[in-house]
């Protein structure tokens, strides 16, 4: 079970993998994504590559507390193809990405059951050729202090092991620090502590 501040993920597209039944051809990728409007990028990518292909069909979920999530027929039967993608992602557990499923058509109907069994199964050999990493769900606050501060500030940035995102370091100072959800009451506390640092979530 995961801690309820992490998520997985996957760091790099995946190479492409194959799985054929009865002459047809399904081609499978997984790409990281952070946004909607990579997706577009992408699929138009392996439509130029796969310019003889009938279908590039897909599902992808963005987000960990707020979830988003598409799914994409593209013209295969109704719940056959981007839905058993995305029933991939979900039984992997990974978010913030996306998996195109490319296929050949190789003469012969596979009937819906054959469809959803071959789109899955792609879906599936793709994520597993991806490395899925575990990441934290960060809480980001701007401290602002008076420079004489600063090694109060550290002091309390190194005891936490705290990420330093951004520094403007001058008479007045402000950084921007990324802390695990988890630990984000503990460390705004510690800061508040230090009268005369100024803390915010942003």
């Amino acid at each position: 079970m995961l801690a309820s501040d992490t998520y997985k993920t996957i760091v790099k597209p995946s190479e492409e993998v194959i799985f054929k039944d009865r002459g047809s051809k399904f081609l499978a990728y997984a790409y990281p994504l952070t946004n909607e409007d990579q997706v577009k990028e992408i699929i138009e990518k392996l439509k130029n590559l796969h310019h003889k292909a009938r279908h590039w069909c897909y599902a992808w979920q963005i987000g960990v507390e707020k979830v988003a999530f598409r799914v994409n027929d593209d013209g295969e039967p109704n719940n056959s193809a981007g839905q058993p993608i995305y029933g991939q992602l979900l039984s992997k557990e990974v978010t913030n990405v996306l998996v195109v499923v490319v296929r050949y058509f190789g003469g012969t109907k596979l009937g819906v059951g054959g469809l959803v069994n071959a789109y899955k199964t792609a879906a599936q050999l793709a994520l597993e050729a991806s490395k899925v990493v575990e990441k934290t769900i960060d809480v980001h606050f701007k401290l602002v202090f008076d420079y004489p501060y600063m090694n109060k500030v550290m002091r309390i940035v190194k005891e936490h092991d705290i990420v330093l995102i951004q520094q403007k370091m001058e008479l007045n100072c402000e950084f921007e620090i990324a802390v695990r959800k988890n630990e984000a009451k503990n460390i705004e506390h510690a800061f508040t502590e230090l009268r005369h640092v100024k803390i915010e979530r942003v």
